[in-house]
């Protein structure tokens, strides 16, 4: 198996990872040398184009990182150019139902387990590897958000689906769809981040969290993996760029600049 995110995750290890937005392959690049996990290349909320995409992926293969694929939407059509051009994974937004997890997570393997069609172009090295169809399932990632009140309701369902390898939780879209926006600390919001936590113990799927880039400390990873996480996402390029400007321009003005 290639997929160095998948093999840390089945092994019980701690992965972290981070999300790509403003397209760019050097930057894509630059996130696998500095030796993240695995990279979200954010297709739901950024101006990504199928060729920007696939110079990401290529951006990284130079580097151990597992380049993900985030989808607008649970589309398996949509899945198949991605992980043909070598994606290591598809992360689905809005997942409510075991039903849509299922179809899902089939998408992303091939028959009898489960749909994929066989056209793997760039992730088979353009036929080069002859044994591509073989390990293909095994080396493929298919991870979940969970995003509304109605996913949490049926979380237990959702991670019990085989082929379902991991989750995040949208915590945005979901205290909004409780019905309590950005109230992250809603005692309501906190039992469900906790559901949440409990069904993928139950399920042997590893827990996930967030953290932001502000918070990326020592003691808070420490934390965050003494709790029993084992999937962390910390920032992007976004985030990180904006953080680190913010805090130059702060700083420069804090000394008497302008």
């Amino acid at each position: 198996m290639n997929n160095r995110f998948k093999k840390l995750i089945e092994a019980g290890e701690a992965a972290i990872g981070t999300q790509l937005r403003f397209g760019s392959p050097a930057i894509a690049e630059l996130y696998g040398c500095a030796g993240f996990d695995f990279a979200i290349i954010d297709a739901e909320h950024s101006a990504q184009t199928p060729a920007g995409i696939l110079a990401q992926i290529q951006g990284m293969a130079s580097t151990p990182i597992t380049p993900i694929v985030r989808m607008p939407r649970n589309d398996p059509d949509m899945f198949r150019v991605y992980l043909d051009m070598g994606a290591g994974g598809i992360l689905a937004p809005f997942i409510r139902t075991a039903a849509e997890a299922e179809e899902g997570a089939r998408a992303c393997r091939f028959p009898p387990k489960g749909s994929r069609g066989f056209g793997p172009d760039r992730a088979a090295r353009y036929g080069f590897d002859v044994d591509y169809l073989d390990k293909a399932d095994d080396d493929i990632l298919y991870m979940v958000i969970i995003e509304t009140a109605e996913a949490v309701d049926a979380i237990d369902d959702i991670l019990a689906v085989d082929g379902v390898d991991a989750y995040l939780v949208g915590p945005y879209d979901l205290s909004i769809s409780m019905g309590l926006p950005r109230q992250f600390d809603h005692p309501q919001f906190t039992a469900a981040i906790d559901k949440v936590f409990a069904a993928a113990q139950k399920a042997g799927k590893p827990p996930s969290t967030s953290v932001s880039f502000a918070d990326c400390t020592p003691q808070a990873f420490s934390d965050k993996i003494a709790q029993g996480h084992r999937v962390l996402l910390a920032g992007g390029d976004e985030w990180m760029l904006q953080t680190t400007t913010k805090n130059v321009i702060d700083s420069f003005k804090e000394a008497g600049g302008r």
